[in-house]
């Protein structure tokens, strides 16, 4: 099993109008609120500190369970997808209902149920479990992911994604080297490390209970606003004691009007294209990521715990995926004629480092393999993000995600019932690569073949407008070139 990182949604801040007023937390300091995100952002640090979760693969597989690759594979593994399915959408709108604060508690009780099983349990039974709680705590990660928008005001989204995000990826990446540090250095038992893992989501738990519980939400829970006037800081509702309302309003015509909105923008070809690489790559791409440390077990089996490097390779695609993140930002082209063209690139060459992983016997090049496979993969996503997101609401762009999110995890369980649980093929680790390299194969091949048709239609209408201007040059406005922005928020010439 290994971590996935659920990306934090960026949704674009509705604009006012030049002569709206700025609220009070928008133009005076306020500590208050600046205290919330910062203890936000080190909670989220905090509850990624597990450093046993990269080795929960060989753990299973090791002297201290000794269960069967079949069993890890075919029967423990699966239920993963399973439980994240049946969860996501009901734990989406608890969270919204709730105001988040009881999913985060959720999400820690969690934690410790998977560690505590995995301490205690012997089972198959019990191990299935775990991963039922596993997907439970996958789940929940919509409720820190959409909690720190409730405490600050819409001009300050972007940035305070970008905070939160960046908390979660240090404590991921802190969380595997103290985990491989602790194995090759300290010479420590997977089953210590373990342990270890069980005290920091216990306080983790701790942490959570000091949150503050919004008063408002994106949808269920949403103040009346008046005309163009700014929506307060959450802070201030929870000082002011506001309890919200628009309740009702939002049951009874919001849900459905924004379903028609979802229609209509499923006709505009960047979100649709952008929506559907999020469903069927990040099927594929976490399918990836349950079955690797089971295919690194397989290529190089030993019983020397500081020769399994689980916890570096973790950490280095970590960053890499921090570095390739960052780096999207600064890309500056027409997405509007290249997104096809990149997006299959990116593919096929994630379908080859499918093959190469599945093929080497050596384990360093399987690493490296993986390591550029996560960094590919998050390269592109803070560029689907702003192409959905950019055009969008917060409410609809947590909708569309949630949509998204909830289809790619429908495929993901569909392919793992076929190829991985025993009631489908049951197939080992090698066959499910070669059908996940087959997968991505197709992928590209159709995104390659979308980039051909996109890239013939623009030169036919280039050919069109030159013929028309030989013809009637007079009679043609000049023609000015397209502007299109670019995921920093720049401008880019077409």
């Amino acid at each position: 099993m290994a971590p996935g990182i659920m990306p934090l949604p960026c949704c674009r801040a509705m604009p006012s109008s030049d002569g709206a007023k700025k609220t009070v937390s928008e133009t005076t300091p306020d500590q208050r609120w600046k205290l919330q995100v910062f203890y936000l952002c080190f909670y989220g640090f905090m509850t990624q500190i597990r450093p046993g979760e990269s080795f929960i693969t060989p753990y299973l597989l090791g002297a201290n369970k000794n269960f069967t690759k079949a069993e890890v594979t075919n029967m423990i593994t699966p239920v993963l997808s399973y439980s994240y399915m049946a969860m996501l959408v009901p734990i989406f709108l608890l969270t919204d209902y709730l105001r988040y604060k009881p999913v985060l508690v959720l999400q820690s009780l969690s934690h410790i149920s998977i560690w505590l099983l995995l301490v205690l349990g012997t089972s198959v039974l019990a191990m299935q479990l775990m991963e039922f709680f596993y997907g439970i705590t996958m789940a929940a990660r919509i409720a820190y992911s959409s909690y720190i928008f409730s405490l600050v005001t819409p001009s300050r989204y972007q940035r305070m994604a970008s905070y939160s995000r960046s908390a979660v990826l240090l404590g991921v990446f802190t969380s595997s080297v103290l985990g491989q540090l602790c194995v090759t250095s300290g010479s420590v038992s997977f089953l210590t490390l373990n342990y270890i893992s069980l005290g920091f989501v216990s306080f983790g738990l701790i942490l959570t209970l000091f949150l503050e519980r919004p008063r408002r939400s994106l949808f269920f829970n949403r103040p009346q606003e008046a005309g163009n006037t700014a929506v307060p800081t959450e802070l201030d509702r929870m000082a002011g004691g506001d309890d919200g309302g628009g309740t009702e309003g939002w049951r009874d015509m919001v849900l459905c009007r924004m379903l028609r909105e979802l229609g209509a923008l499923a006709r505009q070809p960047q979100l649709r294209l952008w929506s559907l690489w999020w469903v069927f790559n990040s099927a594929g791409y976490y399918l990836m990521l349950y079955y690797a440390h089971i295919l690194w077990n397989d290529i190089s089996p030993t019983t020397d715990n500081r020769r399994v490097y689980n916890g570096g390779v973790d950490a280095a695609s970590t960053l890499l995926g921090a570095v390739a993140s960052f780096a999207a930002g600064y890309v500056k082209i027409r997405w509007t004629l290249w997104s096809e063209l990149v997006i299959g690139v990116v593919t096929a060459f994630q379908a080859g480092l499918l093959l190469l992983m599945n093929s080497t016997t050596n384990i360093w090049l399987c690493y490296v393999a993986y390591i550029l496979f996560r960094g590919s993969h998050q390269f592109l996503v803070p560029i689907a993000i702003f192409q959905i997101a950019t055009s969008l609401s917060k409410e609809l762009c947590a909708l569309v995600f949630g949509v998204n999110t909830f289809f790619a995890t429908v495929l993901k369980t569909i392919i793992t019932i076929i190829v991985a649980d025993k009631m489908g093929l049951g197939l080992s680790v090698h066959p499910q690569f070669y059908v996940y390299f087959g997968y991505f194969t197709l992928l590209a091949v159709v995104y390659l073949l979308a980039a051909a048709r996109v890239g013939v239609q623009h030169s036919h209408r280039r050919q069109s407008v030159e013929l028309a201007l030989a013809k009637k040059p007079c009679q043609l406005p000049v023609a000015i070139p397209a502007q299109e922005k670019s995921p920093e928020g720049g401008i880019v010439q077409a």
